[in-house]
């Protein structure tokens, strides 16, 4: 199964990556995190990303889609994937898209977890206070899901249009969200 994951800060993302990908048998793979162990590593990419993320930049799209190409080429990707944090623009949905056709591959389906923006926001700084993060304030959780509603609209729809797009409501109890996740994912 080869799959997409989309969803606001504080959707649930990360913990339903985990168990969706332990489910399919396959690889859950965030950028982020792959960022941050090369960062954390002092790699040449990880010294190259910190460089672009200390002077207040987005990681460009060639080194995102080269990161991206080259984790998917791993052996354990051969049943699937599940992508998270990827792709986060147009131009990177044409460069998944490349990937894959040139490995005879396409995607099976682009998970959305759609979530309430009153209670995620609830969350996030309920989150921010008990992991002491002064800098998520009220304030920049709103302009971060602004951010991720402006940006992640189109992709939404450029999926929709390919009825690759599933959306689940990401609120409830961890299991009760997998449940209806596994069940849309089929």
């Amino acid at each position: 199964m080869r799959l997409i994951i989309l969803g606001p800060p504080g959707a649930g993302k990360g913990t339903q990556s985990g168990r969706i990908a332990a489910h399919y048998g396959i690889p859950a793979i965030s950028t982020g995190d792959i960022f941050r162990s090369n960062i954390s590593e002092g790699t040449e990419l990880g010294l190259q990303v910190k460089h672009i993320l200390d002077a207040g930049g987005y990681v460009t799209d060639d080194i995102t889609n080269a990161v991206v190409e080259d984790r998917l080429a791993k052996p354990d990707c051969g049943p699937g994937f599940l992508l998270d944090g990827y792709p986060r623009t147009l131009p990177q949905v044409a460069a998944l898209d490349a990937m894959l056709g040139a490995r005879g591959e396409k995607l099976d389906r682009v998970l959305e977890l759609t979530v309430d923006d009153e209670v995620v926001v609830g969350r996030l700084i309920a989150r921010a206070e008990v992991e002491g993060r002064s800098d998520d304030s009220e304030e920049v959780i709103r302009e971060r899901m602004a951010i991720y509603h402006r940006e992640t609209a189109p992709l939404a729809k450029s999926y929709a249009d390919r009825g690759l797009l599933v959306q689940v409501d990401g609120l409830g109890e961890v299991d009760e969200v997998t449940s209806r996740v596994i069940a849309a994912l089929g």
